[in-house]
């Protein structure tokens, strides 16, 4: 009987696997012509992998950039006028908004050049070539040394290899190890510091639907921002200045507005983040059952508070936009990765694999000997690992979303520098830690944090064993009746942390007196004995496994790639260029229920609730919308608004470019579907779902909306399904 039982669940998986590859993957595009290409075709594709990635001459890579670190961004004139996400755009929207001038309430577009806006410390990095050098990295390394001795091996190697990389004195080199660092990829990077503002939508249209909508299908959010990226008179990488010109790109993607249908193939390309699709069912264990929960519960406490006051003040609703945005994005995303992986019985399908696996294993004597047990102990270790892992993320969340606790580790940072590089160095880098003070205070209320800190010191001290805290931090939490509202009262009511003035006055003491001061403030008192609690009795025996647990899954990563020789393997996404590849379909989530593949329009005015900050409607879009005045870009009266298909993406695609079978932007990857958030760690095509704006939606709100249709102008606009076959724009092509 349990040979029977094992034999269906190897077949169950053999079954899902079918299903599953058909389009999950985030593909190095380097390697695309050996490993995508042909299946790429046989799914509609009508360009080859030479015009997606070319070190030759320009080709899609060349028009898709990080943007500031976090995003994906795409050039979309021969002018560097660069499309991404409202959301990732929001921070410098914010930054340029105020109560007499606020451009998230509003929008914002530059008429002319002169009025687009400067971003200290916004970046464009563009990807120049890739190269793999996992041979000279792992020179020297053996299976025996300690993670330690082997990343200083490969760190030598890495430093001697660098400076014999050709390319430019204005270029960088990055390089990134792949499958849990058995490969090596070096990339080398051209960033572009002079990013400018130039068009925005209103928040009721580029946040429409907000939290409510957030990780949800059907879903009707213009979630765009226009920026332009500048260049020096040469042409290269510059620091602001009025003198700078736009950027004049080796590769900008022209702009299809022929639509999608169903089944249509698409490409997602862009700089998705993390995932972790090779974790063995331990360890998704661990994270559906122990760390989402953890993360869930604090921030559902404080994302309810912060609700609250800005509801009822503009003042606070602006300090605290792009701070709710982010927690809130996380949090409902945990969720979704939780009932996904219950929907999809993802721990089943993980322990099915491990099934075929140890079957194949088993039968392959050399692999055997050298591997056998690895999957066994590394499981273990994942168990063992669990409670710090939990209490690790309650400490997280407190620290993070109390705003008071993040000033203390920032003070308690500046004072250790000082301790280390001398009392002489007090002055100078206390002005260096309140010129970064000031900005963060901006956005801190301290009647809001005090409130988020009541209802996380209960949630903390409820679900984190005493033996987790330590000794000092759970004495004052005793001395103030193990509740969270009398511990917030008495830190609030006399710290030096709750203002930027008072913390001024604080820091201005001598260094010695400060020292000793921070011992008796009662947010730094209490704030450093959690934090030396934690270190010691969570995050040192955490670390203590993480080394055999790094290195098992390593190994478990090399022997699943010499044991299922039939599966193509792409690395996990750590925030390099990759591309995804799927089509446009629809999807069922539960019994009963289908969802269709695109929105339109009318789906904005059914939830139009005036005066509501999620769902309210701008007057003019309602009267297009009442004249159907939708110029070239409605369809049969109707306009469309966003898309889903089946591409494999994850945060840092957000701003990704939807591309059609011939390379043109049909949409703007901006989400993923609730039910198939799970996908960083379980990837299924039933219900895996990314969301995009139509790039229609996109023309229509800068053209007839703003009225901008300068911006339209420099757009390089095509037709392919009513013509022949259209290659990607170059800078040549477009200037003929």
């Amino acid at each position: 009987m349990l040979r029977i039982a094992k034999s269906l669940m190897v077949a169950l998986f053999l079954l899902l696997q079918i299903n599953a590859f058909a389009t999950e993957g985030m593909w190095l595009p380097q390697l695309l012509g050996r490993l995508n290409e042909k299946e790429m075709k046989g799914m509609g594709m009508k360009i080859s992998a030479s015009d997606i990635y070319n070190v030759n001459k320009g080709s899609l890579k060349d028009a898709i950039v990080s943007f500031g670190g976090f995003c994906t961004g795409e050039i979309i004139s021969s002018q560097g006028l660069l499309l991404t996400n409202h959301h990732c755009g929001y921070d410098a929207i914010q930054k340029h908004s105020s109560i007499d001038n606020n451009y998230l309430a509003n929008g914002f577009w530059a008429m002319n050049r002169e009025q687009e806006l400067p971003n200290a410390g916004l970046t464009a990095t563009f990807i120049v070539r890739i190269e793999d050098v996992t041979k000279a990295a792992l020179v020297g390394v053996t299976k025996n040394m300690t993670e330690k001795e082997r990343m200083a091996i490969i760190n030598k190697n890495l430093d001697a290899l660098k400076p014999t990389v050709k390319k430019e004195a204005y270029q960088d080199i990055l390089v990134k190890p792949m499958f849990e660092a058995n490969q090596y990829f070096l990339f080398v990077t051209e960033t572009y510091k002079d990013v400018r503002l130039v068009g925005a939508p209103p928040s009721s249209i580029g946040k429409f639907g907000s939290d409510t909508d957030n990780w949800v299908w059907p879903r009707h959010t213009g979630d765009f921002s226009l920026f332009r990226v500048y260049a020096g008179k040469d042409g290269k990488p510059a620091a602001y200045s009025k003198d700078n010109v736009p950027l004049v790109p080796k590769h900008f993607l022209p702009i299809s507005v022929d639509g999608i249908e169903k089944n249509d193939f698409t490409m997602v390309f862009g700089f998705p983040g993390r995932t972790q699709e090779y974790l063995p069912s331990e360890a998704v264990k661990l994270v559906v059952n122990g760390q989402d929960p953890a993360r869930v519960n604090m921030r559902d406490a404080a994302l309810k508070i912060i609700d609250g006051f800005m509801r009822k003040d503009e003042k606070i609703k602006i300090q605290y936009a792009a701070k709710y945005a982010s927690t809130a994005n996380g949090w409902k995303k945990w969720i979704g990765e939780m009932q996904g992986v219950e929907r999809t019985k993802g721990i089943d399908r993980k322990i099915a694999y491990e099934a075929n696996y140890n079957n194949l294993l088993n039968k392959d004597a050399a692999l055997k000997a050298q591997y056998a047990g690895v999957l066994d102990t590394l499981n273990a270790l994942y168990v063992n690992v669990a409670p710090y892992a939990n209490a690790r993320e309650y400490y997280m969340e407190l620290t993070r979303n109390v705003e008071t606790f993040s000033v203390a580790d920032k003070l308690v940072g500046f004072l250790s520098e000082v301790q280390q590089k001398g009392a002489d160095s007090y002055d100078p880098q206390r002005k260096a830690f309140l010129d970064k003070m000031k900005p963060l205070y901006q956005n801190i209320n301290a009647k809001v944090d005090q409130d988020v800190a009541t209802a996380l010191l209960d949630l903390y001290f409820q679900n984190v064993h005493s033996r987790y805290i330590g000794g000092e931090g759970y004495q004052i939490w005793m001395e103030t009746n193990k509740d969270g509202r009398t511990t917030a009262n008495k830190m609030y009511a006399s710290s030096a942390l709750v203002s930027y003035e008072q913390l001024e006055k604080f820091v201005s003491q001598p260094y010695n007196d400060l020292v000793t001061a921070i011992y008796k403030d009662p947010i730094t008192r209490f704030y450093i004995a959690l934090r030396n609690g934690f270190v010691e009795n969570v995050n040192k025996p955490y670390e203590e496994i993480q080394a055999p647990l790094v290195k098992l899954q390593r190994e478990y990563m090399q022997v699943q790639m010499d044991v299922l020789k039939d599966r193509r393997f792409y690395p996990d996404a750590n925030s390099t260029l990759r591309i995804t590849y799927g089509k446009v379909d629809g999807y069922e989530p539960r019994d009963a229920v289908h969802y269709d593949i695109a929105t339109t329009l009318e789906g904005v005015m059914e939830k139009y609730k005036p005066g509501d900050y999620e769902f309210d409607v701008p007057e003019k879009l309602r009267e297009l919308y009442k004249t159907k005045d939708y110029g070239r870009y409605g369809v049969n009266g109707k306009l469309p608004v966003c898309f889903i298909a089946s591409n494999h993406t994850t945060g840092g695609n957000s701003g990704s470019p939807a591309l059609d079978a011939y390379g043109n932007l049909i949409g703007l990857n901006f989400d993923r579907t609730w039910e198939g958030t799970m996908s960083d760690i379980n990837y299924d095509a039933s219900i895996c779902r990314n969301i995009m704006v139509d790039i229609r939606y996109v023309l229509f709100v800068i053209d007839k909306f703003a009225g901008a249709k300068h911006l339209v102008d420099e757009m390089k606009l095509v037709n392919p399904k009513k013509g022949a076959k259209v290659k990607p724009a170059t800078v040549q092509q477009k200037r003929a």
